[in-house]
């Protein structure tokens, strides 16, 4: 039988483009509160709720309502909003740093920072992450020290990864935070098995992953999401869907068709879809998400809605796709800017701490860069050792590389 009408095939296409107003009329926000919170042991099947909404906590008066409310000591929510205003000032600097061509590339995560910060409050300082480059936040949640930071993006002699790494893509076991790879959505699998590992063993440390909205299309997403389901691995897989994975919407990855944390249904996991600018709300869900994982009770896939607010990376022009003035326009704020709210309305903050807190951490970035630069810039100045590209790769190294060490250092 031939079919009555001709057969066409959708292409998604982003609702404006460069030169339009933008339109956020598509994205629904319900009230903040208006989510319920079920206890760790529920069964997935019976929360599908979640994996649809959005899990809230600061309604738009900065005051935090509802059962996910993790009702945080003042001095948490003052650590969290530091770290976010750091991790925006290392970004603008370094961001400074790549135009005036000291370093080959960078990467800002500006509005997505509560993503990071909160999880790292959330998370122990023993859990493994498992990072994509867009969490740096979580190494300075952590404490992990800013001149190691940017030593690792000039690749100079004091270069903790000794110059084998891009830039931007981060290490440090002794900080729970696991190599970066460019190959998006490796990592997804990575945290899956070190998290079965764990479990094998008897540990006491979970996981957490990240990948972005387009990733979610790699199999290795889904691979994870097998392994996670079936042996109910301790880990946390969060979705970072902040609208484009480099040039293309949200939309080629299945954005149009469902959320992103619905996929956790299919696989027998719970899924829950939160407000990624929301400090509280991002908390208050990874906090649930780690107990389960703490209590054997397996996985959990978290969606953190929220938005790009700049370039994918400094080779990235977002004017060519999307209107320019698209971030101011975002429904659910700017997170530093809410949780700053939040603290005044709980007579916690004051305007003029806020700018006396810009003023330390701009010049806590601009010391650090002084002192990192001293050390050398990737064009120029000292650098590793060139026989440490051939170091700590291989246990014994291998007759091929001992030569190849002998033809460099003559």
């Amino acid at each position: 039988m031939k079919n009555s009408l001709p057969l066409s095939l959708h292409i998604p296409e982003p609702k404006v483009r460069p030169g339009q107003e933008p339109d956020f009329s598509g994205v629904k926000v319900p009230p903040a509160g208006a989510m319920p919170r079920p206890e760790i042991d529920v069964d997935p099947s019976s929360i599908h709720e979640l994996a649809y909404g959005l899990v809230r906590v600061l309604d738009d008066e900065g005051k935090a309502v509802g059962s996910w409310n993790p009702k945080l000591e003042p001095q948490v929510l003052r650590d969290g909003l530091r770290a976010m205003m750091l991790t925006r000032a290392y970004d603008d600097r370094l961001y400074k740093v790549q135009r005036q061509g000291k370093i080959s590339f960078y990467i800002k995560c500006r509005g997505e920072e509560a993503v990071a910060v909160a999880q790292a409050a959330a998370l122990a300082h023993e859990d493994m992450c498992f990072p994509t480059y867009r969490q740096q936040g979580l190494l300075i949640a952590r404490g992990y020290p800013l001149f190691d930071m940017m030593c690792q993006i000039y690749s100079n002699a004091a270069d903790p990864l000794k110059g084998r790494q891009l830039p931007s893509m981060y290490s440090s076991k002794a900080y729970g935070f696991f190599s970066i790879s460019g190959n998006l959505g490796t990592q997804f699998s990575q945290a899956v098995g070190w998290a079965m590992a764990s479990a094998y063993k008897g540990d006491d440390r979970i996981a957490a992953a990240w990948i972005g909205d387009g990733a979610t299309a790699e199999a290795d997403f889904h691979h994870a999401l097998t392994f996670a389901s079936v042996y109910r691995a301790p880990v946390i897989l969060n979705i970072v869907n902040n609208q484009w994975a480099i040039s293309s919407f949200q939309g080629i990855a299945g954005g149009e068709r469902t959320t992103f944390a619905a996929r956790a249904l299919g696989y027998g996991l719970p899924g829950l879809r939160v407000d990624g600018n929301d400090f509280l709300a991002v908390h208050a869900a990874t906090t649930w998400a780690a107990e389960r994982a703490r209590a054997n009770l397996g996985s959990t896939v978290i969606e953190l809605f929220t938005y790009r607010a700049e370039a994918h990376s400094t080779s990235d022009d977002p004017g060519r796709y999307r209107p320019a003035t698209e971030a101011s326009s975002w429904p659910l704020g700017d997170p530093i800017e809410r949780l700053k709210r939040h603290l005044i309305a709980i007579g916690e903050w004051s305007d003029e701490q806020q700018t006396a807190l810009q003023a330390e951490v701009d010049e806590q970035v601009r010391v650090t860069q002084r002192e990192a630069e001293a050390q050398g810039l990737l064009s120029e100045g000292s650098a590793p050792p060139i026989r440490e590209m051939f170091a700590e790769v291989y246990e014994d190294m291998p007759w091929h590389l001992r030569e190849q060490l002998q033809s460099v250092e003559g």
